[in-house]
This record gives structure tokens, sequence and C-alpha cells, in this order.
């Protein structure tokens, strides 16, 4: 029965059997050749596509979801109507810090590879530039806290400024990461930052020459009574280790109370914080609570371990932010640690930075933190048990040395000047920014007690003796510091003539 393939004319096959062979062998060959033919015009089109054809090559690429169309015909609409060349790497971190700033978060942030290398010098062992914490919120960078001992807080620079210029340079709706780039240099470099303080203030100048910034962020100190006072400045990789020295040195020297003291400490690393906490808590009970979106708390419990052993309290103020906030609930809520001070800043969430192919950095809001007794704190901060405010003139703003105030000068600087000499104890008359006879015969008394020139005139060297007498003025009669103490010892079972009666014994003890 003679068989039809589809598609062909009706034929004879002859019957010699090697006629159907030759025939498959021929077909096969014809059709190797053909798909050769078309791999060859494939990769050739190919070729011919990715050399000449940008904007086909472009349609290959892109990955397919429908949310990104939007994105990519801008991006080809500018790369090929806009009227300069464009810069592909700067039109993604564009595109990028558009997608962070959409999220209305001032600690969520794009860095790109300068800026992520200055974020991790944050938390190594030093870095350079003038020692400042600041913060990016509603288009303006603020100060969160100067370091202890860094040239931003030697010029005066103060919690809560906000840094309008740098170099004359305005910085408005700038990143903090953009803004630090800018304040941060060379060791021995100067730096012009124009600061605005307080609602209806006149801007102010400061002349800063950047240093080497060293993460030392404990301090340590014997303040009498038998009470040590250490303070932690920031929460770096060193931290914990630096405390536990501190302490073990506080003992050595009779420590029978303890202050802690976070204050202008803007945070750091949570699992320095953790580590921190866990030497006041008592083993097995909460430390902090950590919410991200959709799950349940991840509660983080205190472990066995090294536990101080004597009473403590803890100051806080508007400068203690994130993990100072940690540390804080921590001991309030889960060791009855008494807060004294000020309100804190209320930092209620946890970033996670994410590292990219290019070294740059995605830092972001991954969740929310609560105390152990699951409150939240975010934009609220954490009321003290005790509350003391700092006096007012620990808060005023600095004497320009370049300008001078003498007899006749009526100015907003001049009621700077009266209200210092006086917190200093001079006499000055009525505080009104006005130069008259009184503030003169002051600046000429402080002047005399200070060997400078009894000129009468406040400027140069005279503006920085008067800064200098109040900045350890706020050291000596620290009113929070004071309080805290008070509050330990009393807790401790310590009385004010503890030190003196082991003076006096030890005095004995040497006569016999």
């Amino acid at each position: 029965m003679d068989e039809k393939r589809p598609g062909e004319e009706h034929e004879q096959i002859p019957p010699a059997e090697e006629a159907p062979s030759h025939f498959i062998r021929m077909k096969t060959f014809y059709f190797i050749m053909l798909v050769v033919v078309l791999i060859l015009c494939t990769a050739g089109l190919t070729v011919f596509a990715l050399t000449f054809g940008d904007e086909k090559a472009v349609e290959v690429t892109s990955p397919q979801r429908s949310e990104f169309q939007k994105l990519y015909a801008a991006y080809d609409q500018l790369h090929a109507e806009y009227y300069e060349d464009l810069d592909d790497q700067e039109l993604i971190n564009g595109a990028i810090n558009g997608m962070i700033d959409s999220l209305d978060d001032p600690y969520s942030d794009y860095m790109n590879k300068e800026e992520a290398s200055q974020f991790l010098e944050g938390i190594s062992s030093s870095f350079q530039g003038i020692g400042a914490e600041v913060q990016e919120r509603n288009g303006y960078i603020s100060v969160v806290s100067p370091i202890k001992n860094s040239p931003a807080e030697k010029a005066g620079i103060m919690p809560g400024d906000i840094i309008t210029q740098v170099d004359g340079e305005s910085i408005q709706g700038m990143s903090a990461s953009e803004a630090v780039i800018l304040i941060r240099g060379e060791k021995g470099s100067e730096v012009t930052l124009t600061v605005k303080r307080g609602e209806s203030a006149e801007p102010m100048e400061f002349k800063i020459i950047r240093d080497e910034i060293p993460i030392e962020t404990v301090y340590a100190e014997m303040i009498g009574d038998n009470v040590a006072h250490i303070q932690i400045t920031s929460f770096s990789e060193n931290t914990y280790d630096e405390l536990l020295s501190a302490i073990t040195d506080m003992e050595k020297e009779g420590m029978e109370a303890l202050v802690m003291d976070v204050r202008q400490n803007p945070g750091g690393l949570l699992t320095t914080a953790l580590d921190i906490s866990n030497l006041f808590i008592e083993e097995g009970k909460e430390m902090f609570e950590v919410q991200a979106k959709g799950e349940e708390p991840e509660v983080y419990m205190s472990s066995p371990g090294t536990k101080v052993k004597v009473p403590v309290t803890l100051l806080i103020d508007g400068g203690s932010a994130s993990a100072s906030e940690i540390l804080a609930g921590a001991m309030s809520e889960s060791a009855e640690i008494q807060l004294v001070g000020e309100k804190t800043f209320g930092k209620g969430t946890v970033q996670t930075a994410s590292d990219l192919e290019d070294g740059s950095n995605l830092k972001f809001t991954t969740a929310k933190w609560l105390t152990p007794e699951g409150n939240w704190i975010h934009e609220k901060g954490i009321q003290p048990d005790k509350e003391v405010a700092y006096p007012e003139y620990a808060s005023l703003p600095i004497l320009d040395p370049s300008v001078e105030l003498k007899d006749g000068t009526i100015s907003e600087n001049v009621r700077t000047a009266e209200k210092m000499l006086q917190a200093l104890g001079f006499e000055v008359g009525e505080i009104d920014g006005v130069f008259e006879e009184n503030l003169q015969e002051a600046v000429e008394a402080f002047q005399e007690e200070n060997d400078l020139e009894p000129t009468g005139i406040v400027t140069g060297d005279t503006s920085f003796a008067i800064m200098d007498a109040l900045r350890l003025k706020i050291e000596k009669d620290d009113p929070q510091l004071l309080e805290a103490k008070k509050i330990v010892m009393e807790e401790a079972g310590i009385s004010a003539e503890t030190e003196k009666e082991t003076e006096e014994a030890a005095t004995e003890d040497a006569k016999e």
C-alpha cells in the first residue's frame, strides 16, 4: 500500500531498497544546513543589535516588571532628549535616593561608595572631622550631640543646633550622609559652619579646626563620697570593654555607688547597648523587644555574666538617643534604676545597613523596638524619674570673638555677655542688651582675675576666656549630676561625711 506524507504529491516509490534510505539522508543534510544558517543569521542580528541598537538592547535586558516601566520610560527619554550628556551612575543613585526620600524617614539613607566609607568610620576607632553627630529632619541638618572633647564641643556646638551652611554652601535639603562629607575633612583643615540656634536667633558662624577624633567612648572618675561617675558618649565597637575596664578601676578606688551618664549620647551599635544593659539587669529579665512588620515582637532577655553590684542611677537628656534610650528603658523598667535629668530624644526604630555590590550602602529602618513593658518611645522620648533642668546659662549662644562689645553697644551679643558674666558671679546690672557702665566694670574685673588687660571691652581673648570659664562652671556645678549623686548615695546608705571620715582615719593610721 502506498503512503503519502502530509503536503506531498502522491507518487510511486521505486521498489529498490536503497531509494528510501537515500531520500532520507538527503533531507537530513538539508535540514542540518538550514539550522546552521539560521544560527549564524541569529548571531549576526544579535551582534548588530547590541552594537548599534541601544534602544533595542535596553528593551532586551530590562526586567519584565510592570511597576518599573515608568522608570524605564523616564530614563530612556532623558537619555534621548536631555540637552547635556548624562552620567548613568548619577541617574541610578538619584533614583534610589528618591525612593529613600519618599519613605519620609530621617533614619533611612542611601550612601554612595564615599558616603558609605564615612559611615563605617563612625563605628571604627577614629576618624578626622569636627566630632558631631548630625541627622536630617524636615530638610534641615541638626546636631544630635557633639562628641565629648571634640573640636565641635570646644567651639560651642550644642544639641539641637541647625547647620544651614558649610563653608558658605547651603546644605538645606541634603541627606545627613551628604552633609557629613562636607563637614568632615583632613586633620588641621578649617571648616566654617553657619548655625541657627533657637527660633528667632540670628545665624552664628563657627570656625572649627578639624582634628583626629578618637572614638574613646567611656570616661570615669570618682566624684567624692565613694561615688563613681562613668559617662558613655557613644556605643561603638570597643565601648563594652572600655566600660568593664572603667568599672574595675572605680572598684579599686573604693566605688560604693555609681552614676552612669548617657547625656548627649546619640547611640550607636545595638549589640553594644544590649551587652551593657546586661551588666545592670538580673539574669532572666527582659531587656527590650524588636518588632518587625507583620511579626510578633522578639524579646531579648538578660543572660548570666558580669553584673554591677552597687546602687546605680542613670543621667539622661535630650541628646540621649537610640541605643542610649534602649539602655535607659531596660535599666528603668527591668532594674528599677532611677533616671535623672531631662526627657530623651525619642528614637524607637532599628536600622539595617546593607552593602551593595559597588561599595555603596542602603541603610533603612527594618523594625521598631519596645521597652521591656512594651512601650514605643518613638518621637516621645523617655521621661526621667527625677527631672532636673540645666540652668539657662548652660545653653547660651557663643560670643563671637571677632566682634567688639564695648560701651554704647546694643545687641543680642551684649545680652549674652551679661548673662554669662552674671552666671560667673559678676554684677552686671540690668540684663537688657545695652553695654553700660556696670557691664564695663564687670568685664574689667573679669579681665583682672584672668590676667588679661583690663580694657572693659569684650572681644578676642576675653570672649574665649568668658566662654571657657562658663564651661568649667557648668562641669563643676552640674545640677543633674549632683542630684543623681544624692539619690544614689541615699540608696547605698552613704553619708556625705564618709569620704571625710575615711581621710581622717587614713591620717590617724599614718600618725600611728
